[in-house]
């Protein structure tokens, strides 16, 4: 009879601590979103050419 009641109450402490953890949320990793940039590859070069231009335009005459 006590193995008994040893054989039980270890499998009622092994069973309680199976479930000690609780529901977790799983955790989801954010998406990595990559835009495009619109516009010419030459990006910020035309201005400054435009503007070299409008001077040499200027000293010539």
């Amino acid at each position: 009879m006590k193995k008994f009641v040893l054989a039980a109450a270890i499998a009622v402490a092994a069973s309680g601590s199976a479930g000690a953890g609780g529901y977790l949320e799983p955790q989801m990793e954010p998406e990595v979103i990559v835009e495009e940039s619109s516009g010419s590859s030459a990006g910020g070069v035309v201005v400054p050419l435009l503007l070299l231009l409008i001077v040499a335009a200027v000293a010539a005459n």
